[in-house]
């Protein structure tokens, strides 16, 4: 199982929606409640995110292999968790 790393913002309405269908997704699917999952605020942790190759937010790497940048959908996010488990 890879670790996913979710980078957000405080005031993204878009990576509020990512965390509201992350919640989601675990509680239709339990077997992605294993997955590690990081939740980064990209403006309390600057050093850190600056490390990773990402413009907008929310961003999602799985196993430090960035697979979706933006706007978020809910198959997106599931095609991230299913990644996460292979």
């Amino acid at each position: 199982m890879k670790q996913v790393i979710l980078f957000v913002t405080s005031w993204c309405p878009h990576c509020r929606n990512a965390e509201r269908m992350l919640r989601e997704l675990i509680q239709a699917h339990p077997e992605y409640g294993d997955i590690a999952i990081d939740i980064i605020d990209e403006e309390k942790n600057k050093k850190f995110s600056d490390s990773f190759d990402y413009y907008f937010v929310p961003t999602f790497y799985v196993g430090g292999k960035k697979m979706h940048e933006g706007v978020p959908t809910r198959e997106k996010i599931e095609a991230v968790l299913k990644s996460a488990l292979e």
